[in-house]
């Protein structure tokens, strides 16, 4: 036990007073005289043992009562266990990422978070509140109420490590407490490495009471017609077994088709068939867990032709003159020798057709072209010089070239995941006709494989570059060194690298992603590009490029739709924004992502459990309650021990 004012137990010396009142008496007693006290004798000593009894109980209390009523005014406390930290700063991190819409069991977790936080956190408590959203420094509730309860999800999705890094950067002469309140969703142990020994973290993690969830992942062209297009729209189920469900299309508001879906899997494809015209719609689910995946938004604009160029021997690039029929690309061959350097800014695609050598304004043109959103498909020359390769390669390409080796390979395996061969195949091929290569090159990359040799070696790789890509083939393709040409998968993989996604091709951003979005237009150096729609306008990141404008978005918009560019109120182009599905799968909860830290209950026993071991116990009240009870015990002794 522990005093605050220590020096008023010197009073303690008083104590000598009462004992002194007790042991001389002062008082004189009147003799009064009887004719006989033969009778009195017996109730005299009576009377002097009660006397001194009540004498011994009186000096009792009042001792009692000056030590309690002393030690009250030096008040006493016993000092708390965790006191060291009880001047830490509080950091509450709270979770408003869109999987916190899911129900537990007072509602949606994160309303009910905010409801707590604004009903429990004492109006003298002192802290800072970050969000994935907005942060608030060095504030109290009653300053940030309003905010609270404004507080809308966030569709940048969670992620601690960014957050504990944005507490780190706020520089404070205090240790810190922080508090993050999460559902855990997407949280992984790895995310907390970065906690300092001054840092003391703790948990909440409110579970949600049904995990079951059904998310629109893509909307994908799954098969080209002459008037028509079938696009796949993929679903997928998480959690318990998921009843059936309406599915329905809308272009702007306009319903197109409707229908009921059931699963047999974790994932289904939707398919609907629209015509070959401008599209700028939805589709959309209902289901009874998380609302923020129920609709995805795309935009497919009619088709428009794509121009190819080709750069090489006219003999060895006629196999791209019968894949780039003129109904569908603009294609073009060139000599190196006679290329025109103004025409490849016009191009969609490039391919170079085993070129001996690449002179250095070409590497030059081509890197820009590609920064732009265009596609560059290199076939090696089995006579270049490595250098001259590896140096091209080296600008535009996470790949690089060692040796050319004579050994005969079949290429027998198809990436069919990668973007390039979607809706090409309706199912997986594990036994088609394996074309072969003569020669080829070993490499050193760490780019993905969309066909490997039979030793997983890659025979065709993509470096990607936003919205374009450099594919790289590791043999060349004349007919005296491979049959590849002659092979089924040739038409559809030449086809997919020469077109323009954004002509050919479903556009849908996902909002927070940095991938950058090219225009096909020219605007004056005053004029900026603006994207709007009935609820939200921005004005991206833009930079010009000739004849072409980069737009960068960033962290906007806020809210998944339908937009459209527009230059001076002139309608350029139609874009689509869409949430990050990462927090769909509501299952994806650790149980031990918390393990190596302290964690609370509930929100409301946040600043409960902070405070439990580091107040210090004040208990001088219990001294005052004790000297009234000896003060009332002094009276009743007073007025009834005879």
């Amino acid at each position: 036990m522990q005093f605050k004012y220590p020096e008023i137990l010197y009073f303690l010396c008083a104590l000598i007073v009462p004992i002194l009142v007790h042991l001389f008496q002062l008082r004189k007693f009147k003799t009064e005289h009887f004719t006989n006290v033969k009778f009195l004798r017996e109730l005299a000593i009576q009377t002097r043992k009660s006397s001194k009894i009540k004498k011994y109980l009186l000096l009792a209390t009042r001792l009692l009562l000056l030590t309690f009523l002393i030690i009250a005014f030096a008040q006493p406390f016993f000092k708390g266990t965790d006191s060291q930290h009880a001047k830490n700063e509080l950091y509450i991190i709270l979770d408003n990422s869109y999987s916190m819409q899911a129900k537990g069991k007072k509602g949606e977790l994160l309303k009910r978070a905010v409801q707590d936080l604004l009903e429990h956190t004492p109006e003298q408590a002192n802290f800072s509140l970050i969000t994935c959203s907005d942060s608030y420094w060095n504030t109290d509730i009653k300053s940030i109420q309003k905010d609270l309860q404004s507080l809308t999800y966030s569709a940048t999705p969670f992620q601690l490590d960014q957050l504990l890094a944005k507490i780190k950067s706020h520089q404070s002469a205090f240790q810190k407490d922080i508090v993050v309140i999460t559902d855990g969703v997407g949280l992984k142990p790895e995310q907390t490495k970065g906690i300092q020994e001054d840092e003391h973290l703790y948990f909440v993690l409110p579970e949600a009471e049904k995990t079951n969830n059904v998310s629109i992942d893509s909307v994908f062209i799954q098969k080209t017609m002459d008037r028509f297009y079938e696009i796949g729209v993929k679903l997928n189920a998480y959690g318990a077994e998921v009843e059936d469900l309406p599915i329905a299309l809308y272009n702007n508001s306009k319903l197109v088709a409707k229908t009921m879906i059931s699963f047999e899997g974790a994932s289904k494809i939707v398919p609907f068939t629209i015509p070959k015209e401008d599209f700028h719609g939805y589709v959309t689910i209902s289901d009874n867990s998380l609302d923020f995946d129920n609709q995805y938004y795309f935009s497919l604009s009619k088709p428009q032709k794509s121009s190819v160029l080709s750069i090489g021997e006219a003999e060895k690039s006629s196999f791209l003159a019968k894949i780039y029929q003129a109904d569908e690309f603009n294609y073009t061959n060139f000599p190196l020798e006679t290329l025109d350097y103004n025409l490849i800014d016009k191009q969609d695609a490039i391919v170079l057709n085993e070129l001996k050598e690449i002179p250095q304004a070409l590497q030059t043109t081509l890197k820009a072209f590609a920064e732009k959103g265009g596609n560059v498909i290199f076939i090696p020359n089995a006579t270049s010089t490595l250098a001259n390769c590896n140096a091209f390669l080296a600008q535009i390409g996470g790949v690089q070239f060692k040796t050319l080796t004579g050994l005969e390979k079949m290429v027998t395996t198809i990436n069919y995941n990668h973007p390039l061969f979607t809706g090409v195949f309706e199912k997986k091929v594990t036994n088609f006709q394996y074309p072969f290569t003569k020669q080829s090159f070993t490499t050193d990359q760490s780019a993905p494989s969309l066909l490997e040799y039979n030793d997983q070696s890659p025979f065709l790789s993509a470096v990607p570059h936003g919205l374009s890509a450099v594919y790289i083939f590791t043999a060349p393709l004349n007919k005296s060194n491979s049959n590849f040409l002659l092979s089924p998968l040739v038409v559809p993989t030449f086809y997919k690298m020469g077109q323009n996604a954004q002509k050919a091709g479903i556009t849908a951003m996902t909002i927070g992603n940095s991938t950058p979005y090219i225009v096909t237009s020219v605007i004056g150096k005053d004029e900026i590009l603006t994207i709007q729609n009935t609820s939200e306008r921005f004005i991206p990141l833009q930079q010009i490029l000739n004849n072409k404008i980069k737009l960068t978005f960033q962290e906007s918009p806020k809210q998944a739709g339908n937009y459209t560019i527009l230059n001076n109120k002139k309608t350029i182009d139609h874009i689509s924004f869409n949430y990050n599905r990462i927090e769909s799968d509501i299952t994806q909860v650790q149980d031990d992502v918390a393990s190596d830290f302290k964690e609370i209950s509930s929100v409301d026993h946040i600043f409960d459990t902070l405070h439990a071991n580091r107040a210090d116990n004040q208990i001088w009240k219990w001294f005052m309650y004790l000297t009234l009870l000896f003060l009332v015990l002094e009276v009743l002794i007073q007025k009834y021990v005879k």
